[in-house]
């Protein structure tokens, strides 16, 4: 009961970001933690912002974390990240109030890709795919359930 509390608040406060027609939108603030030491975001704190951004798409789309942990879908299973390719276009700086825009672009199988975007304002300053999927406990990959599809295929 306290864990959905935390979660209603949570979701109140818009901590999850929202669904979007395509998507997913967070909106995520720079701190200092997150810079070098001329106040520029560090190249791999981009990651993080970008997995916030996934995580919380997954939250809001039905798919929790926990429950896969716990083997509610029959067996213990996890994500991994297969592959991924970033644009670094502009630099984010300390107190920039940045976007991540994430999509699910492909699903087939056990794996998919999602296109992202963090950007400040409408400058796009980095560009992502990432290619997931997720795993059992034995290692081998598990196709995805019929109810996540239309869930991350917004479109």
């Amino acid at each position: 009961m306290a864990d959905q509390v935390q979660s209603d608040a949570a979701l109140a406060a818009g901590l999850s970001g929202t669904l979007t027609e395509s998507g997913h939108r967070l909106l995520a603030r720079v701190y200092y933690a997150d810079t070098d030491f001329s106040g520029v975001v560090y190249h791999a704190r981009y990651l993080e912002f970008l997995e916030r951004g996934r995580s919380d798409f997954l939250r809001l789309a039905g798919v929790h974390h926990t429950e896969l942990a716990e083997g509610k879908h029959g067996e213990r299973i996890v994500w991994v990240v297969r592959r991924m390719e970033i644009d670094f276009l502009k630099a984010a700086r300390i107190d920039d109030i940045l976007t991540v825009e994430t999509r699910a672009e492909e699903i087939s199988g056990a794996r998919i890709v999602m296109a992202q975007q963090l950007k400040r304002g409408d400058e796009v300053l980095v560009e992502a795919k990432v290619q997931a999927a997720i795993i059992g406990e034995n290692g081998r990959p598990r196709r995805f359930p019929k109810e996540w599809i239309a869930a991350f295929l917004r479109q």
